[in-house]
């Protein structure tokens, strides 16, 4: 099978998972823990995702562009991935 037999109808199994952790309004403000799989998948996602992150606090109007971001690498990527903002999320607001 080869990539362009897969559709996007079909599931693939994450080859990791990673959990984005806001570490409070101080500098650095993120971390990236992995939770399972691929150390280099989780490395190099986690590399991309702190170039995007590190200067951002959780607060900033520029954060949800790029935790948008981050969601579809992870999606590209096949990572499971998670968040904590240290406060609970209300997808209402």
């Amino acid at each position: 099978m080869t990539d362009l037999d897969l559709t996007d109808d079909e599931p693939v199994a994450p080859v990791g998972g990673a959990r984005v952790i806001y570490l409070g309004p101080v500098a650095p403000h993120w971390d990236v823990e992995q939770i399972y799989g691929d150390q280099r998948a989780i490395d190099g996602f986690r590399a991309r995702t702190m170039a995007r992150l590190t200067l951002l606090p959780a607060h900033d109007p520029q954060f949800r562009r790029n935790r948008e971001r981050v969601n579809r690498d992870a999606e590209r990527e096949h990572i499971e991935l998670t968040w904590d903002l240290g406060v609970p999320e209300d997808d209402d607001a």
